[in-house]
Parts: C-alpha cells; sequence; structure tokens
C-alpha cells in the first residue's frame, strides 16, 4: 500500500480536490444526471469534511468519496458519475498549481521592485564591470543591478506565458476516451476558473507536458537567481568588500567568532540544483510513455512541488537579502579604474580623435597596458609613433583628452547608446522597467480576480 500510494502528494491538491468535487457534482445536477436534494446533500458532505477525517485509502481522491458515502449513503457515489480518477487528478494538479504560480509570479515582481528601487538610488554609482570574473570597463550599480532584474522579467514572462497552457481543464475526459454520460465539460471550466479544454480527451488525460514546462521555467529561474547569489558571495568576501549582508541573511561560524558566512545566498546558489534535478527526474520518468495514462506519471508530480517550494523560498529570501544590502560605495569606485578598465575608451577615444584604424588603437592599448603604468601622453605618443607611424598628439590628442579616456565616470557618460549605462540611458530603463512592473501586476491581478470570482462563486452553490 505505501509503495501504490500517493496520499502524502496528495496534501497538495486536497483543497483542489474538493473544489473539482464540487463543480462537477454542481454540472450532473444541472445536466439532470443527479437530483438537486442529492447535490446538495453531497456539497454538504465535501464542505464538512476536514483531513482527520479522511482516514486510510490509495490516494486522496477515493478517500474523499468513502467520506461522502459515509455521511450520505450509497447515492453519495453518484458524484463519480462520468468521471474518473484519471481526468480528475490531472484536474486538481493543474488547479493546484495554477495558485502556485499566481503566488510565484507576485513574489518574483517584489524582487524585480526590489532590485529597480535599488536601481533608481544608485543611477550613478560607480563600479567594475567584469567579464572573465576580471576587471573589464567601469559602469554604474544600476546597470549592474537591472541586468539581473532584465532577466528576472523575462524569467516572469515565462511563467506568465506557461500559465496560459496550465490553466486549461482536462475535466470531462473520464479515463481517457469520455464518457457516455450527458457530461458538459465547458460548464465545469468555467465553474473552476479555466481558461479553457484541454479538448482531446486521451491527451487531457495522458499529458505532464505543462509539470516539464513548469520545471523548465523554475530552473531557468532558478539559475538567474543563482548568479544573483554568487555575486553576493563575491561581493561580500574580504577580497572584493563591495557589500554588506544584513545579519538577518547571514550567520557565524561556530568555531570562527569572526565569520560572518552568505548562507542564504550560498543556499540559494545550492538549490538551483535541486530545481534542475526535479526537471531532470519527471523528464525521466515522463520519457517513452505510451498513450494514454500511466501510474508512472503519479511519480512526477512530487518533484513539481518540490521545485515549487524550493523556488518560491529563494525568491523570497533573494528579495529580503537584496532589500538590506549595504554596498560599500567608496570601494566600488575605487575598483571602478582598477586593471586599466578604461583601455577600451582610451583606444575609441585614439579612435575618434586620430582617425586611426580601431585595431590599430587596440594595439597601442594593448602595448601601453603590458606595462602596467598609468599611460602618459609621452608614451602613448612614442607606442603610436611605432604602431601607427605617427603620434596622436601631432593630429590633435591632447592631455584632457587622455584625462578623460581614463576617468571612469567620463568613460560612463559617454555611453548612451540604447542599454548602456549612461546617467540618462540608465534612468530612463529604471523608469521603463517600473512601468513594466506595474503593467505585469496589473495583469497578473486580473487572472487572480478571474480564478477567485469563479472560486467564490462555485462555493456559494448548494
Amino acid at each position: 500500500m505505501d509503495f501504490l500510494s500517493s496520499r502524502e502528494a496528495d496534501k497538495r491538491i486536497l483543497q483542489a480536490d474538493l473544489l473539482v468535487d464540487r463543480a462537477h457534482v454542481v454540472m450532473l445536477q444541472e445536466q439532470g444526471l443527479i437530483s438537486k436534494d442529492l447535490c446538495s446533500q453531497i456539497i454538504g458532505a465535501l464542505d464538512a469534511l476536514s483531513e482527520s477525517d479522511l482516514g486510510a485509502g490509495e490516494d486522496v481522491h477515493e478517500a474523499i468519496e468513502a467520506f461522502v458515502i459515509s455521511k450520505v449513503g450509497p447515492e453519495g457515489g453518484r458524484m463519480h458519475t462520468g468521471r474518473s480518477r484519471n481526468d480528475e487528478v490531472a484536474t486538481c494538479i493543474r488547479l493546484a498549481l495554477r495558485e502556485e504560480m499566481l503566488s510565484l509570479m507576485e513574489e518574483l515582481l517584489s524582487l524585480i521592485q526590489t532590485m529597480a528601487k535599488l536601481a533608481k538610488k544608485h543611477t550613478a554609482s560607480m563600479i567594475p564591470g567584469f567579464t572573465h570574473t576580471q576587471h573589464a570597463q567601469p559602469t554604474v550599480l544600476a546597470h549592474h543591478l537591472l541586468a539581473h532584474a532584465d532577466a528576472f522579467l523575462r524569467d516572469f514572462s515565462r511563467i506568465d506565458d506557461a500559465y496560459k497552457r496550465v490553466n486549461q481543464s482536462p475535466l470531462g475526459a473520464a479515463a481517457f476516451a469520455s464518457t457516455g454520460f450527458s457530461i458538459n465539460r465547458l460548464r465545469t471550466c468555467q465553474l473552476l476558473g479555466f481558461d479553457g479544454l484541454v479538448e482531446n480527451s486521451m491527451d487531457a488525460v495522458s499529458t505532464r507536458d505543462f509539470i516539464l514546462e513548469v520545471l523548465s521555467d523554475l530552473s531557468i529561474l532558478m539559475v538567474n537567481l543563482s548568479r544573483l547569489a554568487e555575486e553576493l558571495i563575491l561581493w561580500s568576501t574580504l577580497e572584493f568588500g563591495y557589500l554588506e549582508l544584513d545579519n538577518l541573511y547571514a550567520s557565524t561560524s561556530s568555531i570562527m567568532p569572526q565569520k560572518k558566512n552568505p548562507d542564504t545566498a550560498e543556499l540559494a546558489r545550492g538549490k538551483a540544483g535541486s530545481v534542475i534535478g526535479s526537471l531532470m527526474s519527471a523528464l525521466v520518468i515522463c520519457k517513452a510513455l505510451p498513450l494514454s495514462y500511466d501510474r508512472d506519471l503519479q511519480e512526477a508530480t512530487p518533484h513539481l512541488w518540490r521545485g515549487l517550494d524550493w523556488t518560491r523560498s529563494t525568491v523570497r529570501i533573494l528579495d529580503g537579502c537584496v532589500s538590506t544590502l549595504k554596498f560599500n560605495l567608496d570601494r566600488l569606485e575605487e575598483s571602478s579604474g582598477a586593471g586599466f578598465a578604461t583601455a577600451t575608451e582610451l583606444a575609441d577615444t585614439l579612435v575618434r580623435s586620430t582617425g586611426m584604424p580601431f585595431r590599430t588603437a587596440h594595439s597601442i592599448v594593448g602595448r601601453i597596458a603590458a606595462s602596467g603604468q598609468r599611460p602618459s601622453l609621452a608614451q602613448l605618443d612614442a607606442v603610436a609613433l611605432e604602431v601607427a607611424g605617427f603620434r596622436p598628439s601631432e593630429r590633435g590628442f591632447s592631455p584632457g583628452d587622455l584625462d578623460r579616456a581614463l576617468d571612469p565616470k567620463s568613460n560612463v557618460a559617454l555611453r548612451e547608446n540604447i542599454g548602456g549605462p549612461g546617467p540618462f540611458e540608465v534612468s530612463r530603463m529604471v523608469q521603463e522597467r517600473f512601468s513594466s512592473i506595474a503593467e505585469h501586476a496589473w495583469q497578473l491581478s486580473k487572472r487572480r480576480d478571474k480564478v477567485s470570482l469563479a472560486l467564490s462563486d462555485l462555493k456559494k452553490m448548494k
């Protein structure tokens, strides 16, 4: 029985199951398949049921039906008319998953909003930008934060898009070949707040691609969250010293009292692997299953709930962690020009001032960088004469041009192209992200309102 049972995983769909039962019974009564009095008795039993009443049984669906029969009598068994556990469980999973997705999207928008608010404060805060974990070019903290926020906005869009395919009703497909009873699938779809039907009755009970799609989206989200977590870990080290985590999101060592360990960020980084593992498990479980329903599918659902739990908790934790960060702005600004991070702008300035090809300017600046010294105009002239055959100073390149090219703030100020870190452009991006967040929040509230209204109306039906 333990081997066969899904009771532990079914705890996640108990409330969904009661709603599905209610909608199905209401539809049966409306179709004249059961009496109004029996409909009311069955709904009364469903309303009276608590988790402690479920007793033993292979799954929660069987236990609910047994409870209803114990209260109503044998006629209570009519609640299962025109329905199979196959379409019932598929509907319950989608119903419960829908609620989890709505909550996750709300939490994800909160994290994005937190990052946008932080970016708004730091449109002029200089930081080093990295490629290959090496100092590359200077940028501003807002630019960096928005890069993470934009990735999370794409994650939101993926989950929002998957919601459209999750919120489809399989109810009424029965075992796989529909039913000879005159049921109304569109009515139960409406009662439960679904957006449409999984039409083909065989596909309706046998597909779990919606689970795979959601777990795929969660895995991508967790990969993006892990990148943020990794930077929180690195930037909080003594070697970087760019930020400090709030005490709530860190811990001390059990033996070394001076330590402040970034535990929550490390766990966020680690849980990404767990969610990816859930996806891999579900993919392998669903692989090569013949149509229609197979019991293997029972094993995929717990991976969905675990993946959701880990992802939602990670989003919430990182939201709190980011909102309480303390940045060492002096250290960040000091590092913004380290490692000759302004070398690219020096090459660009040579191109603009003298007309030389960029690759030639790149070669000149590369030789200067190899010396490890801050370049002077004399050094620049000497190297350029050797490489390009002329001195930049003879073509209008001035000491002021050199100073501006080597200044991180001047570097950033020039980069006003779309998506760049220039002050006007990064401020525009911040405001646009706030607009995107507001639009997503509005659309999300419409989704939730539709579901809430449908279920509220359903619960009033006796």
